[in-house]
């Protein structure tokens, strides 16, 4: 799978956990050089507490683009460490 936003791989695995419709994609397989912390939060009922990166790729921003969830719940701890993303970043074979 891969994560990509105006014609640029911020992520690619193999790996990817979905939950929801939504692939996780592994920490280790972003592209980090494209994302920066966002401060926006967000509660799941289910998942806890979701942080955000903002896509930057570049002089073209995304914010809040990708999240994750850092301290999940028992019920997501198959998502820890693993990045999520929506608005407009497609995610394809």
């Amino acid at each position: 799978m891969k994560a990509v936003w105006n014609g640029t791989v911020l992520a690619e695995s193999d790996e990817t956990v979905v939950v929801e419709g939504n692939h996780y994609f592994p920490r280790e397989s972003i592209n980090a050089e494209f994302f920066v912390d966002s401060s926006a939060q967000s509660r799941c009922p289910w998942k806890g507490l979701a942080s955000y990166f903002d896509v930057v790729v570049g002089d073209q921003t995304n914010p809040g683009a990708a999240w994750y969830y850092p301290d999940p719940s028992p019920a997501a701890a198959d998502i820890k460490d693993y990045v999520a993303f929506w608005r407009g970043v497609s995610v394809e074979n």
